[in-house]
């Protein structure tokens, strides 16, 4: 059976990750910080699952998953890196310790996982590595926000990497998910209330879309014609507009503490 590895495990994306991999019968790794929900999950699928609770935003919790992932007697053929956060607060009313917090998980944690993932599986001629980042990431869509340059940044480095290792055999791929009904916004504390059913995909459609993206050979997964037509806008329209937009956008839907 292969393995694969799912950051962020015990909730929406991450989740969802894990219940599509198991069907397709791949043992698991999953990885969090609430002990208690990885527990819960992994009894409830029908596949070999091991716990490993580790904080990613710490060097220990980068170093135990990095580990595993290096392993040479238990090879990982899948990794995906979903865990993540955002701030609900502007710039200007953020501390250095939240901000560099924000940092170590979107960005040194995915680059210290790819990192250890990667030469084993270009040494092996095999292996996947999805990073999830985010539609924001294309546009600074939230005025006062670190969260969308996080994002930037881990599309422009999994593109990067995957032009490097396809020929290789391995695959690495960013999914930019939109809006996703998960525990996201209600644990950065961001009100969502306002905004419009037709905007949200539900995470097993962002998953499936992922998979199939994956192994089509896409370097960037885009889930949802919106949100494709979202990020063309992004890429093609004025920056003055894009702005204008960013600004109403956060007058309607609060992505900055009041």
């Amino acid at each position: 059976m292969p393995t694969a590895v799912v950051t962020g495990a015990t909730a929406g994306i991450g989740a969802a990750f894990a219940r599509q991999l198991a069907a397709e019968g791949f043992e698991l790794v999953l990885v969090a910080r609430r002990g208690e929900r990885l527990s819960a999950l992994a009894a409830e699928l029908p596949v070999p699952v091991e716990v490993l609770v580790a904080d990613l935003a710490t060097t220990a919790g980068c170093d135990a998953v990095a580990a595993r992932l290096t392993d040479p007697d238990r090879p990982v053929d899948l990794l995906v890196n979903n865990a993540g956060r955002s701030l609900n607060r502007s710039f200007l009313r953020s501390t250095p310790e939240l901000e560099e917090e924000l940092l170590r998980l979107n960005v040194h944690a995915v680059l210290r996982l790819t990192l250890a993932a990667l030469p084993p599986m270009v040494e092996r001629r095999r292996g996947e590595i999805i990073n999830v980042s985010s539609v924001s990431g294309f546009a600074a869509t939230m005025p006062g926000s670190t969260y969308p340059a996080t994002k930037a940044w881990v599309t422009n480095f999994s593109e990067s990497q995957a032009q490097l290792v396809r020929e290789h055999g391995v695959r690495v791929m960013a999914l930019c998910p939109g809006y996703t009904r998960t525990e996201f916004h209600e644990v950065a504390g961001i009100d969502m209330a306002h905004s419009p059913a037709w905007v949200w995909l539900d995470a097993d459609t962002v998953v499936r879309a992922a998979l199939r993206d994956l192994r089509r050979g896409r370097l960037v997964s885009v889930p949802g014609w919106i949100n494709r037509v979202a990020v063309f806008g992004m890429r093609h329209a004025p920056r003055r507009l894009l702005h204008r937009v960013a600004r109403d956008a956060r007058g309607r839907i609060g992505h900055e503490e009041q």
